[in-house]
């Protein structure tokens, strides 16, 4: 520590020293404490007594009042520790605790207190009890021992993390502990901490650290030794590929590139083929550093094409297998044995015609195309390979949209427009589908061919009248080429459709499409539209928001009048939910435009929720005819009670029995 850092003083313990970062964040919450005193200059001491006793009552008020809301007690505990009034602000925290005793946040605000103003010995006898009612709790333990080492207390620091340990704790507490012994020098103390750590959590990681420990010290013997316990004691079972890549490349850094070879083909040998890919990685890597390339090649893979085809002569349609056997042999770079091996896959086709049996299959087919284009360069191999694939599909039955677009991305590349075209045609000749048109239609529109995107959208609009997403990209594809006329008459023909799939995203479309030319009176007769054939709530409050934006005069008021027609009409239909759902946002569109009347006159309409008891059928079995009541809940609204004859006779009444009870 730095011998100008300044020792501070208390009668409580030894002499400490504070650092210069502790420092200012002092000075920080006395600054934040100033802040948070009153605003009014007060003049003496009674009148500061008189702003303590107001401050205490309104804060015993609030924690009378929510006394399960800790954020008070908290509140209240740091504004006593403002006014320098600490047995006060403890007094605050041991009855917050009382209320909740395991509470994380009081306990840290609490000792954080205490440490801040230099009550060792009260920290220490709470960093006891925190430990003791919560000795889960990681940052506890880490904060007690760090302020025993700030006070150069090292043993009581060492006591603290023994006792931490006893919990068995996770990693990250044994290394800190770890770490603690060594800057201080305790080599051999960290050791027996590393030992008793690797007992209580055995997991290759653990053993990796300790050994990466013992070399950096020099003990390379040491760190060996580690290796070989850890494959001990994880046994063949739970081997994991992580451990032997850790122990080879400590051998190969020591020079031991015999030893490094024999611990990667030992694992190679014992580790199941889907979990030892890095370490194959890893072992190739080295040989091409260390050793000969060509041998440990055939020793590699040679075993796993026994492998592989031993578990295919099992499942020949395990096309997973199929994979990794094609990526194994494109490993090599042996051409020859790649095809073979992908003609052989490609022959065993799905035993049933059925979609959901064939795409794994199919993604074969595409792998091996893109081995001849991308890897041999072979072109036309990869043509005949594409055209075989979609020959094969039982295309009247299902079909593949990939292998389509990607044949015909693939005669682009070969700068073949036409037979891409042509393959496109065919397709949504044969087996239209969304995913064909969508694809054929981007495709030309990359090309920059307008024209012939419009005649596909047209076809696909023939074939599928009733999908609104192609409806609103054609409409969308006009407008941006600002032709708003025949962007406007596809909408027209979009709404005129008797079935559609999602109408409500095609009307907002079409209307967001003439808020977007600002042409306002033909998105206002899009609502009248929409309004006669659905007169759903929440379209009846988009219009009234889309009135009250239209930047004009007058609009609130329009929109006043749109609120009322729509609580009208959901009054004369019986919907009283949805008529509540009407008023609360024209209660919402009055508070941010309108005036205090108007709120007020809408609140006036805002009804009540009452629970009835009605008589509904049994539907449980029992005899036929039975009945039971049920409790429901309904909304009576004040201008329906004006509307019913004896309304005023009832008013009368409850006025006289009010007045009675009174």
């Amino acid at each position: 520590m730095d011998k100008a850092t300044p020792k501070i003083k208390n009668k409580n313990a030894a002499p400490v020293q504070i650092s210069a970062e502790q420092i200012l964040r002092e000075a920080k919450e006395r600054q934040e404490i100033a802040i948070k005193a009153p605003k009014q200059k007060i003049h003496d001491h009674a009148e500061l007594m008189e702003y303590r006793g107001r401050k205490r009552k309104e804060f015993e008020d609030r924690i009378q009042r929510s006394r399960l809301h800790i954020n008070e007690w908290l509140k209240y505990a740091s504004w006593e520790e403002g006014q320098d009034e600490l047995q006060r602000a403890r007094s605050i925290y041991e009855r917050a605790l009382q209320v909740d005793s395991k509470n994380a946040t009081l306990y840290l605000k609490y000792v954080e207190m205490e440490m801040k103003h230099k009550n060792i010995a009260l920290a220490r006898n709470l960093f006891d009890r925190i430990v003791t009612i919560l000795p889960r709790r990681d940052q506890f333990w880490l904060k007690y021992t760090y302020m025993e080492e700030m006070l150069e207390e090292v043993a009581r620091a060492r006591q603290i993390f023994e006792r931490w340990m006893q919990w068995e704790p996770e990693e990250e507490a044994w290394m800190a502990y770890v770490k603690f012994e060594k800057r201080y020098k305790e080599l051999e103390r960290a050791r027996v901490v590393y030992e008793r750590f690797v007992h209580i959590h055995p997991e290759p990681k653990n053993w990796i650290k300790w050994a990466e420990f013992e070399e950096r010290e020099g003990k390379t013997e040491k760190a060996r030794e580690i290796f070989t316990r850890a494959i001990e004691v994880m046994g063949e079972e739970l081997m994991e590929q992580r451990l032997f890549i850790a122990f080879a490349k400590f051998e190969t850094r020591l020079k031991e590139t015999d030893r490094a070879r024999v611990i990667y083909k030992y694992a190679l040998d014992r580790i199941p083929r889907s979990k030892s890919q890095a370490l194959y990685n890893q072992y190739v890597q080295f040989e091409k550093q260390y050793g000969d390339k060509d041998g440990i090649e055939d020793v590699v893979v040679g075993k796993r094409r026994l492998q592989y085809e031993a578990d295919l002569a099992t499942n020949l349609k395990n096309y997973d297998t199929w994979f990794d056997y094609g990526k194994l042999e494109e490993s090599t770079g042996d051409v020859d044995r790649v095809r073979e091996v992908y003609e052989r896959a490609i022959a065993q086709v799905p035993p049933a015609q059925e979609k959901r049996l064939w795409r794994r299959y199919i993604y074969l087919w595409i792998k091996y195309a893109l081995f001849e284009e991308l890897e041999t360069k072979d072109y036309e191999r990869a043509r005949q390979v594409y055209k075989g694939c979609i020959k094969l599909i039982p295309h009247k039955k299902f079909t593949f949209a990939k292998i389509w677009l990607l044949y015909a991305k693939f005669e682009i590349r070969q700068q073949d427009l036409s037979a891409a075209r042509k393959a496109l045609g065919m397709a949504i000749g044969m087996c239209p589908k969304d995913k064909l048109f969508k694809g054929y239609i981007e495709l030309e529109l990359e090309l920059r061919a307008i024209d012939r995107a419009r005649t596909l959208y047209a076809k696909y609009l023939e074939w599928s009248p009733s999908t609104c997403a192609a409806w609103i990209k054609f409409a969308e594809l006009e407008s941006e080429l600002q032709d708003t006329e025949r962007a406007r008459a596809i909408f027209d023909l979009a709404v005129s459709q008797p079935e559609l799939d999602m109408p409500e995203i095609l009307w907002k479309a079409y209307i967001d499409f003439e808020v977007g030319e600002e042409q306002w009176v033909h998105a206002r007769s899009l609502y009248k539209q929409l309004l006669e054939r659905t007169a759903h709530v929440k379209v009846w409050i988009s219009w009234a928001h889309f009135e009250a934006s239209v930047p004009e005069e007058g609009q609130a008021d329009v929109a006043r009048d749109v609120f009322k027609k729509g609580s009208q009409t959901m009054k004369d239909q019986g919907l009283k939910e949805e008529r509540v759902i009407l008023l609360e946002a024209w209660k919402e569109f009055e508070q941010a435009q309108g005036t205090a009347e108007s709120l007020k006159n809408v609140q006036d309409l805002m009804p009540k929720m009452v629970k009835r008891r009605r008589q509904v059928e049994s539907t449980d079995g029992g005899a036929a005819g039975s009945n039971h009541m049920e409790e429901y809940y309904d909304y009576i609204f004040p201008d329906d009670q004006k509307e019913q004859p004896n309304f005023k006779l009832l008013q009368m009444v409850q006025q006289w029995k009010a007045g009675n009870n009174k």
